[in-house]
């Protein structure tokens, strides 16, 4: 049994890490700097993000930002996330990592490094409309939508299945809005208001495709190991469910449902982030080493 357990526990720490068999340095080297970065301890980004929803929201952010056609052809053509999910995986969560729990030089190096990867994404789509457009992954229009996706995906999932948010959605929204602007995005949202008004302006930009249609496929069924599968379409549907109306109509999804009736999905997705957490351990190494930063940096005279 405890053979079981360990082969389980290995597998789950090597989803999110890319099967790195060790800390990965990146995570370590966040005890460096020289100042406490962005958020604290206290923050509601903190809340949020150290706690297990944010892998839910990895799912709903996905979903959401794949209904944009432009941010959709840049994934479709340069992102190998069919052959490489955990690759995929462990880079967005290095980037979110950093800013959340780094320094301000650790922040805005990370970012600086995603934007010059995204230098390369550029092409042509099919909007909304049936009209060919570029496209870049750092055109302002579609940088802003990837980022109302996260912001709302984790704010949504951690109002559904999570704690309280010292300073309710308002101040998760307004704190995160660094991520935004450290993405060069003008504007961030700085309230729960505000994130919602800026997402309705994209409405008549979303659509359905084949791009989607195959994400969507994707996301239902990755390639995860057996012992995950169960838990992972429980978080799946607890996605699906927490996804508004209009955008699971233009994904093509419904609500769980058994015949007539709708399955409230709020306890087992909690049931599954706790077993997960038990899993993971009660604090991760990036936390860890702002932590030993933040402790260092205050213990000087």
């Amino acid at each position: 049994m405890g053979n079981l357990l360990s082969s389980w526990r290995r597998q789950l720490i090597g989803t999110f890490s890319n099967n790195a068999t060790e800390i990965p340095q990146w995570e370590l080297e966040l005890a460096k700097g020289d100042d406490a970065g962005h958020f604290d301890p206290e923050s509601a980004v903190w809340a949020v993000h150290s706690s297990m929803t944010p892998i839910i929201a990895g799912i709903r952010a996905l979903l959401l930002q794949a209904l944009h056609p432009g941010a959709m052809a840049g994934v479709h053509d340069f992102s190998d996330y069919k052959n490489d999910p955990l690759g995929r995986l462990a880079g967005t969560i290095r980037w979110i990592f950093t800013v959340t729990y780094g320094d301000t030089h650790a922040a805005k190096s990370g970012s600086d490094w995603v934007l010059r990867l995204h230098e390369r994404v550029h092409g042509t789509y099919e909007d909304a409309a049936g009209v060919e457009r570029p496209y870049s992954a750092n055109d302002p229009e579609i940088a802003r939508w990837v980022h109302l996706a996260f912001t709302d995906a984790f704010l949504s999932s951690h109002q559904r299945f999570g704690g309280p948010i010292p300073g309710g959605p308002d101040a998760y929204v307004d704190e995160w809005a660094v991520a935004g602007e450290l993405m060069r995005i003008d504007n961030p949202p700085r309230s729960e208001a505000e994130l919602r008004a800026q997402m309705a302006a994209y409405d008549g930009e979303l659509r359905n495709s084949d791009y989607v249609r195959e994400a969507v496929g994707f996301l239902r069924r990755p390639p995860l190991p057996r012992s995950q599968l169960m838990g992972y379409r429980v978080l799946f549907a607890g996605a699906v469910a927490s996804l508004e109306p209009k955008h699971r109509e233009l994904l093509g999804l419904q609500e769980p449902r058994i015949g007539p009736f709708r399955i409230p999905m709020r306890l087992p997705v909690k049931a599954v982030l706790g077993i997960i957490r038990l899993g993971l351990g009660p604090m991760g190494p990036s936390e860890r080493s702002a932590r030993e930063r933040i402790g260092r940096l205050a213990a000087r005279p």
